[in-house]
């Protein structure tokens, strides 16, 4: 497995589904399309699957042993994974209350 391109596949991931959640908060918010809204986070749910197993691959490969050297870059990734993690969970949050607010 190539480290550097497995890393930078997670960062890539994450940082695609914080990007998504964010377009579907716009939409929910300006255009009140709450079924473009929900298509965008499920993308966004998709990417995120994508980078956690990413991620998961990276913790069998370490095994608990200190396997994998952590670089800052890893620490980066994991960062932007968390993010985007929380991110999503606020997302779903932030459209129901766009519902609300509009009746639906």
């Amino acid at each position: 497995m190539d480290l550097e391109n497995e890393v930078m596949e997670l960062i890539a991931n994450a940082g695609y589904a914080r990007s998504l959640v964010f377009q579907a908060i716009a939409v929910a918010r300006e255009d009140h399309d709450f079924a473009q809204a929900e298509s965008l986070m499920e993308q966004a749910r998709e990417a995120l699957s994508v980078a956690h197993l990413t991620q998961t691959k990276l913790i069998e490969m370490d095994e608990g042993s200190g396997k994998v050297p952590v670089h800052i870059i890893m620490v980066h990734a994991q960062d932007h994974l968390m993010n985007a993690i929380m991110l999503t969970e606020l997302g779903n949050e932030i459209i129901a209350l766009h519902k609300m607010i509009n009746g639906q």
